[in-house]
């Protein structure tokens, strides 16, 4: 079950075996059914979850009640509130599994701990929380300049896999858009 966390963090940092066994033990593995949830709204995120199989969402509710979806993850991915599980404070997301998934889970309790047993862990997790902040300016500069259809475009020539196995209605979400505007996008391009 650790074969694609070894591959990842691999592909940033250099780790010696047993450095990976003292990393791998940090991480607790857990299996979610398909719309169980790993966080929810006014929890505080007591977990940084690795993607090992399936796919989750991390959304919130507006003042209407609309769901507005923020971010998708796939296998080889992480996903938590970084706020919430950095500081301790209650978390305004969710995060629901889309289909069942094998996570490997690190407790916030652990953070701090695994850094001082493997150093070079903490560069890993700089070069991601780099990554992170590089990918929400992008998008945030995306959602402001660019057209629902540029927008969609981008997203599926980034991540087709989203694209192919994320519901259109959480897409349109994740979007800005309604579903039928998606719908119509998605039948322009295809006769374009």
């Amino acid at each position: 079950m650790h074969e694609l966390l070894y591959q990842k963090l691999t592909e940033k940092i250099t780790l010696n075996p047993e450095e990976f066994e003292t990393v791998k033990a940090f991480f607790i593995p857990r299996t979610i059914k398909k719309r169980q949830y790993l966080l929810q709204q006014d929890d505080v995120a007591k977990y940084l979850a690795f993607i090992n199989r399936g796919a989750l969402r991390l959304y919130t509710l507006d003042n209407r009640g609309n769901d507005i979806s923020v971010q998708f993850g796939l296998e080889g991915w992480w996903m938590t509130d970084n706020y919430s599980y950095l500081t301790g404070e209650p978390t305004i997301y969710n995060i629901e599994a889309l289909e069942d998934s094998e996570l490997l889970l690190m407790h916030r309790d652990k953070y701090e701990q695994v850094f001082d047993a493997v150093p070079k862990f903490e560069r890993f997790v700089r070069i991601l929380l780099q990554n992170n902040f590089i990918a929400t300016q992008r998008r945030l500069i995306s959602s402001l300049s660019l057209s629902a259809e540029d927008r969609y475009t981008s997203l599926a020539n980034a991540y087709p896999e989203i694209i192919r196995r994320i519901p259109q209605h959480m897409i349109a979400s994740y979007l800005g858009i309604t579903p039928e505007t998606l719908s119509r996008i998605r039948k322009q391009l295809i006769k374009a």
